[in-house]
Parts: structure tokens; C-alpha cells; sequence
């Protein structure tokens, strides 16, 4: 027995629950920005196909009339606002305000009437209006595309769950460094916070919406 099945067959039957989608979902694109992208950035990963995917599930949702929420992240030039996060991740000085590695990359621009939140930790809730927005437009499920998988959006997977909303993780639209790291933090969020799907049933979902 290979280990992936030994992990899978430890896991039947406790850990292998589906929540399936909510009726009112809103689209997170977590922290596509061009420090993933520009050659030289210390953060710089392999991550367009997960952009893409995260483009093409954004135009589904646009036509569906899904809200689209896009966050970043920003520091005040001392740092001090990143706290131990910022202490223990150095790279994380690529996100001071001002810096170009910050902007949007090439292709992902938020239209005006889509909700930017800038954050300074991994989870798209802490320290943010995100669970007030979501409630009050009556939303109860957050499907969520972005990076990294084991950093932002895992935290943001574990925190939408604990606030009360699905957490609907497209595996073709998060992407980490590291496949081995990518591949175990989805089958964890999968396993105890929400459910992993493919693009395609995302898509289909949301167009299902319209």
C-alpha cells in the first residue's frame, strides 16, 4: 500500500465529509499579485495556470452576477504593522506599500465596482471587514482561488469556516511553491475545513447561478 492510500484509508470514514455548495456564494481571488510572478521576486513561484484558472472562474462568475473580491497585501514602510508575521518571513518586505511587486499582474485587473481588501496576515479575515461584507450581503459560502495554498489560502479556508461560511477551494486556481506542499494542503483543507473541487464543477456551479 502506497502512503498516499495508507493517508486516505486512516482517514475513511472520519475525515472525508462533504459540505457541498452553498446557495449564495461570493469569489475570493486571494493575493495574485506580481511578487508570485516577476523573475527575481523572492517570493516568485510557478503559479500562472492558477491565475488563469482563478480569470476564467471570475468571467462565470461575472456573468452569474457573483460578487468578485480580490485582496492583497500592504505594509506601512517601518513594517511594523506585520508584526511576528512579517518577523518571521522576510520575503514579506516585498509588500510594503509603493513596491511594484504589490500591483496586479498582467491580466487580472478588479473592475470598479469589485471590493479590493488589503490585508497584513495570511487569512483574508483577520483584521478585515471580510466576514462583515459576506454576512450582510447575505452570502454563505466563499468559493476561494489564490496563494499560496498552504499559506493565505489555507488560513483563509480554516477562518471561513469558523466564521460560519462553506469554504469552496477550486484546485486548479490556488498553486504553492512546492507540488508535495500544494498537494498535502489541499487534501487537509479538504479533509477537515471544506471541500476541494475542480474547476469545472466550480464553474458549473456558478453558472448554475445565473
Amino acid at each position: 500500500m502506497s502512503n498516499n492510500e495508507d493517508v486516505r484509508s486512516n482517514y475513511a470514514g472520519v475525515f472525508d465529509g462533504r459540505i457541498g455548495f452553498g446557495q449564495r456564494p461570493a469569489l475570493i481571488l486571494i493575493d495574485f499579485v506580481e511578487a508570485y510572478f516577476a523573475p527575481g521576486s523572492p517570493l516568485y513561484a510557478d503559479v500562472r495556470p492558477a491565475l488563469d484558472a482563478a480569470l476564467a472562474l471570475r468571467a462565470v462568475a461575472r456573468e452569474a452576477g457573483v460578487p468578485v473580491i480580490y485582496t492583497n497585501v500592504v505594509y506601512h514602510p517601518s513594517m511594523k504593522d506585520g508584526g511576528r508575521f512579517a518577523q518571521k518571513i522576510g520575503a514579506l518586505s516585498s509588500f510594503v506599500r509603493g513596491n511594484p511587486l504589490g500591483d496586479w499582474p498582467e491580466g487580472l485587473v478588479p473592475a470598479e465596482d469589485e471590493l479590493v481588501i488589503s490585508k497584513q496576515y495570511a487569512s483574508c479575515f483577520f483584521g478585515t471587514s471580510l466576514a462583515a461584507t459576506l454576512t450582510a450581503g447575505g452570502h454563505d459560502s466563499l468559493i476561494i482561488t489564490g496563494l499560496s495554498t498552504s499559506g493565505c489560502v489555507r488560513a483563509t479556508c480554516v477562518d471561513a469556516c469558523q466564521n460560519g461560511f462553506i469554504p469552496i477551494v477550486v484546485e486548479e486556481a490556488v498553486s504553492d511553491r512546492h507540488d508535495h506542499v500544494h498537494q498535502a494542503n489541499l487534501f487537509d483543507m479538504n479533509s477537515k475545513y471544506g471541500d476541494v473541487v475542480s474547476l469545472a464543477e466550480a464553474k458549473a456551479h456558478l453558472a448554475s447561478l445565473a
